[in-house]
């Protein structure tokens, strides 16, 4: 099961940041076996159990890449569900190796909160939801209205600014987990939520009549939703970034879930580096030299994850626009393996 080369002595002799950072994260992951990753819980498209608690998503598939990458074998994942009020805790604490949620990279987070961004997942933007009943057309008609909104998030910071630029009164209804905005919003405890856009959707696709509302035209704010883990390993935030890397590689260089074993056999350069044909991108991570072709033999590339969770290929049908490769227009851009 565990395909691997030994860790790297520069791994151990990493420093400390961030409180509890541990400098051996792969080592620790290695020693039982699986990667402990932390989630939300029913957000549509990007992590939710069924009734068997098998999780499906994007986030999901990331963390199934990652296992596959560090085992060849993409069940080797645990999943923890978390909020927004306990994320950096738990992941402070050890009790997840990395976040893959909807968790927005900004800078307070990045320089103060000991957490480092291995890669954004999800280019989103805040939006709102109302009730068509209720006539309203924009987000400029919401002043005084009561909004529904998670505490203690980037969402509830972005409403505040844009009601206040706006010259609006703003009106926050808060609740601690996003399950009781839903329901409150239902409940008609409030005129609107608030949240990122492709979370919206989501959400418009669970209420029991998804006709009677609709995602208002403004998008007030940029979330990049990034893998985030600990810092103080180097060798753990290179793993979790290049796994997202060769995600991206596969997708520009036209790997598939499908193809990927005739890919092997192809002479371009870029193509057998990724899949590990040629040359040795492995061992500097303390992973064999297939670690990608695992990677994406397990999920696909990152294009495939995306339209099976989030795009066409699922209820969301959200169009990839930001999340599309630079070649396509859109900001999803890997560095070479090489």
């Amino acid at each position: 099961m565990k395909k691997h080369v030994l860790m790297l002595a520069a791994t151990a002799s990493l420093g400390v940041f961030g409180g509890v950072a541990n400098a051996a994260t792969l080592e620790d992951v290695m020693d039982a076996g699986f990667v402990q990753c932390g989630v939300t819980e029913g957000v549509t498209g990007f992590s939710q159990p069924d009734e068997n608690n098998n999780w499906t998503g994007l986030d999901v598939d990331y963390c199934r890449a990652l296992a596959a990458a560090i085992f060849n074998d993409p069940t080797a994942v645990r999943f923890t569900p978390t909020t927004s009020a306990d994320r950096f805790t738990v992941l402070s604490s050890g009790e997840v190796d990395l976040l893959s949620r909807t968790t927005t990279w900004t800078m307070t987070r990045d320089t103060q909160l000991g957490l480092m961004f291995a890669g954004t997942m999800f280019y989103d933007g805040q939006g709102f939801v109302v009730r068509k009943a209720d006539g309203i057309k924009s987000a400029l008609d919401l002043g005084g209205a009561a909004v529904c909104i998670e505490q203690g998030t980037t969402t509830e910071l972005n409403a505040a600014d844009y009601f206040s630029s706006n010259g609006m009164e703003f009106n926050p209804v808060t609740f601690t987990g996003q399950d009781e905005v839903l329901k409150a919003f239902e409940d008609g405890r409030c005129d609107v939520i608030t949240s990122d856009s492709s979370q919206l959707a989501g959400n418009i696709t669970e209420f029991a009549d998804p006709s009677a509302y609709e995602l208002l035209p403004e998008i007030i704010s940029k979330e990049p939703l990034a893998i985030t883990v600990r810092q103080g390993d180097d060798t753990w935030f290179e793993i979790t970034r290049w796994v997202y890397h060769a995600l991206l590689e596969a997708e520009e260089y036209g790997i598939t879930q499908d193809n990927v074993d005739d890919m092997l056999g192809s002479d371009n350069p870029a193509v057998r580096r990724i899949l590990g044909v040629e040359g040795d991108f492995g061992t500097p991570l303390g992973l064999t030299k297939d670690w990608a072709y695992q990677a994406i033999k397990a999920t696909g590339n990152y294009g495939e994850i995306y339209e099976r969770n989030v795009g066409a290929d699922s209820p969301l049908n959200l169009p990839r626009g930001l999340n599309a490769l630079w070649t396509d227009g859109g900001l999803q851009y890997a560095p070479p393996i090489r």
